[in-house]
């Protein structure tokens, strides 16, 4: 790939992998019902231990190599390259995260297009109306998944510079302007102060082996590190981008667009005193029903809240499928277009699958292992594949590559200190700590 990212395109892009749909609720709930900001330091303190550890591990990778996931470990590796060569195949978790979060993409789009109408006024009709439509409504549902997918593939079309980088360049600032638009409104409720007071005040009596455990899975899972992302927009990195300020910026920009969606979200959720719940259901079932309280203005907040979710979406998404287009172009020689092609149609195909799987006609047949085939998707790449390949990117860099390489990459920006602090984080302390969230995920 010839093209290169720009210095503001790569920080860009990077933040937009790393935010994503799960910024809306995961991180909100989970700080606030363990500990508040005590949560976020322990938070911090592994999203830089393990995070962004591996975060550098992979963009060495890309900025050496300038190849592929594949091609990187094959050509890097001081020995056993032809076994390593396979260690690309972590690619694969992007597509299957891709298929059904490409599906709740849709979800989001459908609630944008409702926030035009009459939103539902309580939690009965809000559950119902977010039941029928993804239990019974099969037609709407492939539609807007639809619409998600053909969206983002093709920017993917337009290659680095026209597509993933100008995308990002503009809808993240979109992202945080209509954030903090909404958060500013969200400073003259009485919810707000109840809002900061759960997500940012700290109770240290909630800190727990639990908490300690939450705070390391999410570290690692929200700086979009094991699937060859960061490797793959690595491979296009400018010579004159600064790696280690680059990748300061993800982490706190990371933290604070969470934190900032946590305080609206919450804001609403005491205002009119609901009670925060994990998962989807507290942006599709409950928030809507709050919304409505507030008449055209409720409207008007409903669509932007969505339309920021949409936007955080489809930038995370692309991040996903990139590795595996970049594969097939660089490794096997495909044209862009036909590498976007093949990608495109096993998303569409696991896509449309995931969908199937939660209506009433097609559960039965696309439940395998108790799980639906959305669920076992999910399991698959969450719980087992990322941590896989984190753990692989880890030991591959702290003992499979060159050490002069390293040191020659990273010295100039890190220092001589860092370098040596980061070297050990990933020879010793990242591969071990991943560890630990693989064997509680599958646990």
């Amino acid at each position: 790939m010839a093209e290169r990212f720009s210095k503001i395109g790569f920080v860009l892009s990077i933040i937009g992998a790393a935010i994503g749909l799960g910024n809306a609720w995961k991180f909100p709930y989970m700080v606030g019902s363990n500990g508040g900001s005590a949560f976020i330091l322990i938070y911090l303190f592994f999203a830089f231990a393990v995070g962004l550890s591996i975060f550098f591990a992979e963009m060495a990778m890309g900025k050496i190599s300038r190849l592929d996931t594949v091609g990187a470990f094959k050509s890097l590796a001081t020995k056993g390259a032809s076994s390593w060569k396979f260690a690309g195949v972590i690619m694969v978790t992007g597509l299957f995260i891709a298929s059904f979060y490409t599906l709740i993409i849709g979800w989001v789009l459908k609630y944008v297009i409702l926030s035009f109408g009459e939103l539902p006024k309580d939690m009965a009709s809000s559950e119902t109306l977010f039941v029928n439509f993804t239990s019974n409504g099969i037609g709407e549902q492939i539609l807007y998944f639809s619409i998600a997918f053909f969206a983002y593939f093709f920017i993917l079309t337009k290659g680095v510079k026209s597509g993933i980088e100008r995308i990002n360049v503009y809808l993240i600032p979109a992202l945080f302007i209509l954030l903090l638009l909404m958060l500013g409104y969200s400073f003259g409720m009485e919810g707000f102060d109840k809002a900061a007071k759960f997500l940012l005040v700290p109770d240290f009596s909630k800190i727990d082996q639990a908490a300690v455990l939450n705070a390391l899975g999410l570290a690692f899972f929200t700086m979009c590190v094991g699937i060859g992302c960061i490797l793959t927009y690595s491979s296009s990195l400018s010579d004159d981008t600064n790696l280690f300020t680059s990748s300061l910026y993800v982490v706190f920009a990371n933290i604070i667009i969470s934190v900032i969606i946590g305080l609206i979200v919450f804001t609403f959720t005491f205002e009119f005193g609901s009670e925060p719940s994990k998962g989807a259901g507290l942006a599709f079932i409950s928030l809507p029903t709050l919304f409505a309280k507030l008449g055209l203005l409720g409207n008007f907040l409903a669509f932007t809240f969505f339309i920021s979710l949409f936007f955080a979406g489809i930038t995370s998404v692309i991040s996903m499928v990139e590795p595996f287009i970049f594969f097939l172009s660089k490794s096997l020689k495909f044209s862009r277009n036909k590498s976007i092609l093949v990608v495109a149609c096993v998303v569409y195909i696991l896509g449309i699958l995931c969908a199937l799987s939660g209506t009433s006609e097609f559960k039965d047949a696309l439940t395998f292992f108790g799980k639906s085939f959305f669920d076992l998707l999910d399991y698959l790449s969450s719980n087992i594949m990322l941590p896989l390949g984190g753990i692989l990117f880890a030991i591959f860099v702290g003992y499979f590559m060159k050490f002069e390489l390293l040191k020659e990459l990273f010295v100039p920006y890190m220092g001589k200190v860092v370098f040596k602090i980061w070297y050990f984080l990933i020879r010793f302390v990242a591969p071990l700590l991943v560890l630990v969230v693989l064997i509680r995920e599958i646990s």
